[in-house]
């Protein structure tokens, strides 16, 4: 059972990142495109202009105040927010956990229910170590398509039980859509059970673990590609992203980036 739940979520991964990315399955993003009412989206980046430019997305920050969901923090400021994208346990984690303690970094770790029955031990060790562990739904399916509250309602909370019995403690409540896809309904039916939706602002080609990005690919991309306030996606399954992560955090403060929390972010 546990394989083919990996499987699956290896490929909703994939098809994530083809979207976020703007791969062969990449759709076109517009500015400040507004969310209308029963509209699915799949959240995506734009890279243009000079280095440290935000990215352009694809809903302004009018579309996104009244629901509480959020992609950057204050573009005045060079403080960044690390996140992980959390399917499946594939020999990453602790690696990327040792280098976060080593560099005084606090991330937020979105999970899925197979991962917390598959690796509790991680997820309590994010949390005893003060990362937040935030929701990325029990069966990551696409969220878009579920339009009645009782069925998102049961994604979220079932991923909130698994926590909770393998931590003993609520979760906190941020929450991420799988494969970044979302409607107007979603948003609203997120924050009426409390949460923060997580989007991101900066993120690259990282998730194929047959076929991993150099090092030097890796840090290029990352280090051009920040700006001021950037909510960051990595996936833990990725090879180069646990070997780099020292020297990318690195680097990022000698940039003069400083790292907050998701708490910080939405204050």
């Amino acid at each position: 059972m546990y394989l083919i739940l990996k499987k699956r979520h290896v490929a909703a991964v994939l098809a994530c990142c083809l979207l976020l990315i703007g791969g062969p399955l990449a759709y076109r993003i517009t500015a400040g495109a507004a969310v209308e009412t029963g509209a699915a989206v799949s959240w995506g980046l734009s890279f243009q202009g000079p280095q440290g430019n935000t990215p352009v997305v694809d809903a302004s920050d009018a579309d996104l105040k009244p629901y509480h969901a959020y992609y950057r923090g204050d573009t005045s400021q060079k403080k960044v927010y690390l996140t992980f994208d959390c399917g499946y346990e594939n020999g990453n984690t602790a690696s990327i956990l040792d280098t976060l303690k080593k560099q005084n970094v606090k991330a937020a770790f979105f999970v899925v229910g197979h991962y917390i029955d598959t690796s509790a031990d991680l997820v309590k060790r994010m949390t005893e170590e003060g990362h937040i562990v935030g929701n990325h739904t029990y069966h990551h399916p696409d969220m878009a398509k579920i339009q009645d509250k009782a069925s998102f309602e049961k994604e979220i909370k079932s991923l909130e039980e698994a926590y909770e019995a393998a931590v003993g403690q609520p979760m906190k409540k941020f929450y991420r859509p799988p494969q970044g896809k979302y409607s107007k309904e979603n948003l609203q039916m997120a924050n009426e059970l409390g949460y923060r939706t997580i989007f991101w602002s900066l993120a690259y080609v990282d998730w194929q673990v047959d076929k991993q990005p150099s090092h030097d690919e890796a840090m290029k991309k990352l280090t051009t590609r920040i700006h001021p306030g950037a909510v960051i996606l990595l996936h833990s399954t990725s090879k180069t992203n646990a070997e780099i992560l020292d020297q990318l955090i690195t680097e990022w403060k000698k940039m003069g980036y400083t790292f907050g929390t998701l708490d910080e972010l939405v204050a």
